[in-house]
């Protein structure tokens, strides 16, 4: 399932390129355009649901998105911590509403956030 104006299923398709940091049979990663620590990238579904409310709803999907969440941590060595933030709704800061997952890491974060 995709929706033709959503930016993310765009790069899901290919109709958008995009450079994949890692893929598994349910999600992608890359990297966010506009970093906000030495690590930041994005986890999200290959199926559209606009927020990680309605990824609840398909565990198997949401296994997907948290199984590269891990890989995309383990690949940069965020052995140290990192932080996994799932932004739902306009009010939490989220501008693309397909359902993403934050993987951020590579310094020490600060609680609590913005």
């Amino acid at each position: 399932m995709s929706n033709n104006d959503c930016l993310f299923c765009k790069f899901v398709s290919g109709e958008i390129s995009v450079t994949k940091l890692a893929e598994n049979d349910g999600a992608i990663a890359f990297a966010d355009i506009n970093p906000q620590a030495p690590v930041h990238v994005l986890v999200i579904p290959k199926m559209h649901v606009a927020d990680v409310t309605e990824l609840s709803a398909h565990p198997d999907e949401l296994e997907q998105v948290m199984e590269l969440a891990a890989r995309v941590a383990k690949q940069h060595d965020l052995s140290g911590g990192y932080r996994l933030v799932f932004n739902t709704g306009a009010d939490a800061g989220q501008s693309v509403f397909h359902a993403h997952a934050h993987v951020l890491g590579g310094r020490s974060l600060q609680w609590p956030p913005g």
